[in-house]
């Protein structure tokens, strides 16, 4: 459990989160039990990106970080703004998404040209996060930022904040055709027909079972639940049931007015 050691610069984002060294000399961008979106948030977070990485999607690296109140006390930035006033971010375990690399050499790119878009290397897994956004009814918009590939020429893409999987803190599925789309089209140009997510499906499908999310549930700290272990695990019930769904959620998406995958015949 990586400790927070130096805090570097508040982060845009309706989760207040804050960009921080650790003392594994890592950075972690992190977001506090306090944020204005409420403590599920953070096993969001945590859980979602344990079990698309599990998938085999490109995600960005996550961590329980503690930040102990001396930090808070110290700096005057780490704080929340709620309506007119603010108060400190509350000290303890929090989630941290790890910064690829340090921050002052590491470009980070939120949008590339659809030109650029179309040669980053790992494209696929645009299909992947897709059907893993369905399975677990993400109510935002996918979110990705991109890296510069080891050729120096082309990206990789990383995706980014699940925090609003399970709708939010409300851990319900409120499903719908157009949820957990990524808003550039271009991503799924290759996207000819099933096969493109046949072998993710499969992942959820035979991969996703009660075993991996209790392994995964055990990591998350109980504060971030409010000690509900019941709520916790009805969450994890509902993901078991929904991996039967997951086929017919993809193919609702692509028969929707959007035609989001503009090549499959």
């Amino acid at each position: 459990m990586p400790l927070a050691t130096e805090h570097i610069r508040r982060m845009r984002g309706g989760a207040q989160s804050h960009l921080m060294r650790c003392e594994d000399e890592n950075f972690y961008i992190v977001k506090f039990q306090n944020n204005p979106q409420g403590t599920r948030i953070l096993v969001n977070e945590l859980l979602g990106t344990r079990l698309a990485a599990r998938m085999g999607v490109s995600v960005a690296g996550a961590a329980v970080v503690e930040v102990r109140s001396q930090m808070v006390e110290l700096t005057e930035d780490l704080v929340v703004q709620l309506g007119r006033g603010r108060v400190p971010c509350v000290a303890g375990l929090e989630f941290g998404s790890q910064y690829p690399g340090h921050p002052a050499t590491t470009a980070v790119y939120d949008f590339l040209p659809d030109e650029q878009l179309r040669r980053v290397e790992n494209l696929p897994d645009f299909c992947g996060i897709f059907v893993f956004d369905k399975w677990t009814c993400n109510t935002n918009g996918r979110q990705a930022i991109f890296l510069r590939a080891r050729d120096g020429e082309r990206y990789r893409a990383v995706m980014i904040d699940h925090g609003f999987c399970f709708n939010a803190s409300e851990w319900n599925f409120p499903d719908a055709p157009l949820r957990g789309i990524y808003a550039r089209s271009a991503v799924y140009e290759e996207a000819h027909g099933w096969e493109a997510f046949e072998p993710w499906i499969e992942r959820v499908e035979k991969r996703m079972d009660e075993n991996v999310l209790d392994e995964v549930a055990r990591e998350i700290p109980p504060e971030w639940y409010n000690f509900d272990q019941d709520a916790l695990y009805r969450l994890l019930e509902q993901l078991l049931r929904r991996r039967k769904l997951v086929r017919e959620l993809v193919l609702s998406a692509k028969n929707s007015s959007r035609m989001p995958f503009p090549h499959w015949t």
